[in-house]
């Protein structure tokens, strides 16, 4: 009679029990890699990048009656020029975030890519700064720095909206924190960010379109002669355009 007490009996139910612990533990190892693989093209596909154009930009030209402006130019300035009095100039611009990222989706990085065309003065830091309140791009338009009449629907020093709506301070509303910082030399882009606060901002105008007034672009303002001069959404080169680029992950 055949007995199990047998030493090679024995040997091998122990091997035939070693084996499949191995498989098991093989097989359990090659499902957590597909499930890791899966998790991880699942991150990938998701994961979203768009490159917006401006949907608005405007120089705030100091003048205390409001009465300058730039809307549709081809540049806008920031900084200060060579004149005696009320040379400061102030960046605005917006981009229509709501529009090109589906609603509900996590902003994970943001630059802002702005082509600077003249740059007296040598190199200087311009400042993102979120604005607080809705502002107007109207007809107003010039290749200098001093301004034109400012139109019905401009941002100018004192209006958010020209003749009627006013800032509740000259010069805009906009926050004391800064968002992003670039030095800017010689003529060329320039890229702010990716920071924390740019994308909390992005990420606020999505959630909340009706708080999208977008950045006021801050320059160097005690020192004459070191206003920098940027290409508009209105300049005929398409290529040196302001974009925002924002990548995303949809939820």
């Amino acid at each position: 009679m055949f007995s199990s007490n047998l030493p090679g009996f024995s040997k091998l139910v122990q091997s035939k029990f070693s084996i499949r612990l191995k498989l098991k533990h093989l097989l359990w190892g090659f499902l957590a890699l597909l499930l890791f693989m899966a998790i991880a093209i699942s991150g990938v596909a998701a994961q979203e990048t768009q490159i917006l154009p401006a949907s608005r930009d405007n120089t705030l030209i100091e003048n205390p009656t409001g009465e300058l402006s730039n809307a549709i130019g081809p540049s806008f300035f920031v900084g200060r020029t060579n004149q005696a009095s009320n040379g400061i100039r102030r960046g605005l611009i917006a981009f229509d975030i709501a529009k090109a990222i589906p609603s509900g989706s996590q902003v994970t990085e943001v630059t802002l890519t702005l082509n600077l065309e003249r740059a007296p003065g040598g190199e200087e830091s311009i400042e993102l700064h979120r604005v607080l309140a809705d502002w107007g791009e109207g007809s107003s338009s010039t290749k200098g720095g001093r301004g034109a009449p400012a139109t019905p629907g401009d941002a100018t020093w004192i209006h958010t909206f020209y003749d009627k709506d006013l800032w509740s301070q000259p010069g805009g509303n906009f926050s004391a924190d800064i968002s992003a910082a670039a030095i800017v030399g010689a003529e060329g882009s320039y890229v702010w960010g990716s920071t924390p606060e740019m994308v909390q901002d992005v990420q606020e105008w999505l959630d909340l379109p009706e708080n999208n007034f977008g950045w006021l672009l801050l320059g160097n303002e005690t020192a004459s002669g070191t206003a920098k001069v940027f290409a508009s959404r209105h300049s005929k080169d398409l290529s040196v355009q302001p974009q925002l680029t924002v990548s995303f992950k949809v939820d």
